[in-house]
């Protein structure tokens, strides 16, 4: 009994070794089924992640007695002007500052170079160089590449097509897979659908503050180097909005260029970008994030900066940028986890 019972374990082992083989000497098959199930499924995707990061905009509009279709095309119309106004008006212009940034770190490290009396030559002229071979090499490629260039472009805007006209649907029926789900977990289980519950609440808080600061930033920043007369305003505060997709460093990293290309101009206005940053720098760390996320979103500096290195080790870019939301799923799970728990030791020592 004990030798076929052994027997039959062995075989059920071999079996899977020879359907693991089988899949590791076929894994180029199964990886281009991967892919191109990823390729149909993506758009979808992200068309899904639109709909819920909107979903909270479509709330606020249908509260103010505004028709959820109406709503629907408000967003979407909203969107598509946003996305057009950067393309037509901000990408040019942004260009042309882009150019003039380049220029005036070239001229902060000449100047750095020939005040301290320290040997950057050699670095200066190589970073001239990288930005004059980057400026060639885009070049070529869109001279060389055209087809291809094209054909990568219909690829994209056939897929953003995709991704935003599958998003209005989402929108329109988000209320109803909202419901199926809470039936769902309902029926299966409370806690989980509890859990679940939490984790939705602090992602909407999430996403509506992060698309808030990202605005308030761009606005802000920008008629702050305004103000001061900062010749790069409109880039630096576009970067700023942007920075925010890196918790901290982001911010930090424009910052810095803003200073450097002060100096670059003036040391007057250099001084005044330092002492302009430090302050709304404070504000916004203290008084406006606070404000925005609210306290349950907030979460241990060293806890985002353990995660943004991590995410960008991990996952590269990508992981950067999700390492804050992802902190704040894996904070709530953990809370959520030891308050059941206390909960569960509290029941047992009544019980007894």
């Amino acid at each position: 009994m004990i030798k076929n019972k052994l027997d039959f374990k062995l075989i059920n082992i071999a079996l899977i070794a020879i359907i693991c083989f089988f899949i590791y000497q076929s894994g180029d098959l199964w990886l281009g089924i991967l892919d191109k199930v990823l390729k149909i499924f993506l758009p979808l995707l992200a068309g899904f992640v639109i709909a819920y990061a909107l979903y909270p905009v479509l709330e606020t509009l249908v509260k103010h007695k505004i028709p959820k279709g109406l709503g629907v095309g408000i967003i979407i119309v909203g969107l598509i002007a946003i996305i057009a106004t950067v393309l037509i008006l901000l990408v040019p212009l942004l260009s042309n500052q882009i150019l003039s940034l380049i220029d005036s770190l070239i001229v902060f490290i000449k100047d750095v170079s020939a005040n301290f009396n320290i040997d950057l030559g050699n670095f200066g002229d190589t970073l001239m160089n990288t930005f004059n071979q980057i400026i060639t090499n885009v070049g070529k490629f869109v001279s060389d590449g055209a087809v291809k260039t094209i054909n990568t472009s219909i690829n994209v805007i056939t897929n953003v097509f995709i991704a935003l006209a599958s998003s209005v649907y989402f929108l329109l029926d988000m209320d109803k897979i909202r419901r199926g789900i809470k039936s769902y977990l309902s029926a299966k289980s409370k806690k989980l659908y509890e859990y679940i519950a939490i984790l939705d609440s602090e992602i909407k808080n999430y996403i509506k503050g992060f698309l808030i600061l990202v605005c308030i930033s761009f606005f802000e920043y920008t008629l702050i180097y305004y103000i001061i007369g900062h010749p790069n305003a409109l880039l630096l505060g576009f970067l700023s909005g942007l920075g925010n997709f890196i918790p901290y460093f982001g911010g930090i990293f424009v910052q810095v260029i803003g200073v450097i290309t002060g100096f670059t101009i003036s040391p007057a206005l250099g001084l005044t970008v330092i002492i302009v940053t430090l302050i709304t720098s404070m504000i916004d760390s203290y008084v406006l994030n606070p404000l925005v996320y609210g306290k349950s979103n907030q979460v241990h500096p060293i806890i985002v900066i353990a995660a943004v290195f991590g995410g960008g080790i991990l996952f590269g870019f990508v992981g950067i940028i999700i390492a804050l939301p992802l902190s704040i799923l894996i904070i709530t799970s953990y809370k959520f986890y030891n308050k059941n728990r206390k909960e569960i030791e509290l029941a047992k020592r009544n019980s007894k």
